[in-house]
């Protein structure tokens, strides 16, 4: 791997009162003393110092640190310049990196796909390391550092590894004699088998929940026109995100927002009317409403008049205006009144049981991309091919296995390809 010198501000962008700037090549020691001016120092010490461009001008007095390889992030030497935020200052520093001693500014995640390359991350723990750079939430920040610091290369690479030794267990069978071979070992290899067929549907099953956990638990509000959607949709958004009127079809679009319930992220959207008719914008937007109801995690189905209608295992019921009804009959509904606040607490109540029965115990799940589920998908598929050959085809049986655990090790980075190397650290930002 080409080992340039490469720098990035590894802090936020804009004015700020301290930046980060890494530096990451071989062989920085000497280019250290320059910028130091000290012979003297020590790895993972911090050191003050007026650093001055070759000309003797001072560009900030900045805070040091030196990291030694391999016990650093990538696993070559990096410099850490710890400097004032402003803009100017971290552009002079740029400049002076460049000018000075060749250095280049890095490429989207080059920082990572280093340490990717000198072993000291695999792909899962990128994986893991751009959730949590993405993290809004407490509950976005615990799954990703479970990723991050390994949770999911251990349940992976314990995968593979029995993989390996099924798929060899496998072949052995038509190699050996019988007696040379451990007792029911046919039964054994397809117990095995069975058991990571089962351990990994599971957890493509619980995709949906740890897909909410990174990208939001989606609530979409649905109803005919004038049911009182938009007014709910305010009110648990605390501000005037919607149009409300008495004018049929004034919701044309869908209007979302982001809230943090209990530490989970939420995208709650209210949606055009549902209703036969309109013009041909409003067509659109119920167009639209259908798309939002088919992702959403949790529909509100909302009435403004009583019913019976039950709710499914994903919806809420709610009937509004509750103010004006005589009689509430179903059981199954919330009654509220987006007028005068009633039956809100309620509401949101039965919104927080809905949120936590499929986000509660998600942070030992595997964190899964549209890269990781299709591989780990191809590996189920791969154990189920393996479980439906007759027991004397072990030599396929022991192919479909092993098919299954190279799908684990492209997950890992055991096995890569440069698409998924590129479009795997493009996730991260410069820096990283």
């Amino acid at each position: 791997m080409n080992n340039d010198i490469i720098f990035a501000l590894s802090s936020g962008h804009g004015k700020s009162g301290v930046a980060v700037i890494r530096v990451s090549g071989d062989s920085l020691h000497d280019m250290f003393i320059r910028m130091s001016g000290r012979s003297d120092f020590l790895p993972r010490m911090t050191y003050f110092t007026n650093l001055r461009d070759e000309s003797g001008d001072l560009i900030d007095q900045v805070i040091l640190i030196y990291f030694a390889a391999p016990a650093s992030f990538t696993g070559t030497d990096v410099i850490e310049i710890h400097s004032h935020g402003a803009p100017a200052v971290i552009e002079k520093i740029f400049t002076y990196l460049s000018e000075t001693f060749g250095a280049r500014m890095a490429e989207r995640g080059e920082f990572s796909k280093r340490a990717f390359y000198n072993n000291k991350m695999d792909l899962t723990d990128v994986d893991g390391l751009a959730a949590l750079l993405d993290a809004t939430t407490d509950q976005q920040r615990r799954c990703a550092l479970r990723s991050l610091t390994g949770g999911d290369s251990k349940i992976y690479n314990t995968w593979r590894n029995q993989m390996i030794e099924i798929s060899g267990y496998a072949a052995a069978i038509l190699d050996y004699e019988a007696n040379d071979l451990p007792k029911n070992i046919g039964d054994t290899v397809r117990n095995k088998t069975q058991k990571l067929y089962d351990e990994i549907s599971v957890s493509l099953s619980r995709n949906a929940a740890a897909r909410a956990v990174r990208g939001g638990f989606n609530i979409v509000f649905a109803g005919e026109p004038n049911v009182g959607k938009s007014s709910l949709f305010n009110y648990l958004a605390g501000a005037n995100r919607a149009i409300v009127s008495d004018i049929p079809g004034t919701t044309r679009d869908v209007v979302s927002v982001n809230l943090d319930i209990d530490g989970y992220l939420v995208n709650l959207s209210d949606t055009a009317g549902l209703r036969d008719g309109g013009d041909i914008i409003e067509q659109i937007g119920i167009k639209k409403t259908h798309q939002e109801i088919e992702n959403a995690n949790l529909i509100i189905r909302v009435y403004c008049s009583d019913n019976n209608i039950q709710p499914n295992t994903n919806e809420i019921i709610v009937i509004n205006k509750s103010d004006l009804l005589t009689t509430r009959e179903n059981k199954n509904a919330i009654y509220v009144s987006a007028k005068r606040g009633d039956g809100i607490t309620d509401f949101m109540n039965a919104i927080r049981k809905k949120i936590h029965a499929l986000m509660d115990n998600t942070e030992n799940d595997l964190i899964l991309n549209a890269r990781t589920f299709t591989l780990l998908t191809d590996a189920k598929n791969e154990l189920q091919n393996a479980l439906n050959l007759s027991d004397d085809n072990y030599d396929i049986f022991s192919e479909h296995v092993h098919r299954a655990a190279n799908s684990i090790g492209k997950i890992l980075g055991q096995i890569t390809a440069a698409d998924v190397m590129d479009a795997t650290f493009g996730q991260l930002c410069l820096g990283k």
